[in-house]
């Protein structure tokens, strides 16, 4: 779809001419800026598919971020580059890491959970039951945690959990 691909082109650099705003405006070291340009960059080449890059650009940020908050974000968007390129295992790592520096991050164990649900499936095709069960019944904690503090979001999920009775906080 041609048309499509222009649309994406678009949005792409309307996000790139926007989150460089916030570098320009808001008063920050050097450091700062240039640790939200390697996120920013990163953040651009995951929906390309580019992960290797956009990993590369989230450790850099890593690296040289010091606001805690901000900081919490980089880990954040590092598990879902391990996951999309393969990486199911070592992403909740990364959404671990996020929730140390900002507990009231949901969307880590979403994600964490999400993760879990996922190498459950894959352990049926397996045909390894056991471990699809405990899998779904890790994915059911962590869901278990996101959807108290966003109970709007994460539908998809609450609607798993009721389907297969396994979140006792609904």
């Amino acid at each position: 779809m041609p048309g499509s691909q222009g649309n994406d082109n678009f949005i792409d650099k309307t996000f790139t001419i926007v989150a460089d705003i916030p570098s320009r405006v808001i008063p920050t070291t050097g450091r700062g800026r240039e640790a939200f340009t390697y996120h920013r960059d990163g953040m651009s080449a995951q929906p390309e598919g580019e992960y290797a890059e956009a990993s590369r650009n989230y450790y850099e940020a890593t690296r040289l971020e010091t606001d805690p908050y901000d900081r919490s974000y980089v880990p954040y968007n590092i598990g879902p580059t391990h996951a999309s390129s393969g990486g199911h295992a070592r992403a909740p790592e990364y959404y671990f890491q996020a929730l140390d520096r900002n507990p009231s991050l949901p969307q880590a164990p979403n994600n964490t959970a999400a993760t879990c649900h996922y190498r459950g499936e894959q352990a049926i095709r397996q045909g390894d039951l056991e471990t699809s069960e405990a899998r779904f019944s890790r994915a059911a904690d962590y869901w278990g945690q996101a959807i108290p503090p966003a109970p709007n979001n994460y539908m998809e999920a609450q609607n798993w959990s009721r389907r297969t009775g396994r979140l006792g906080n609904e």
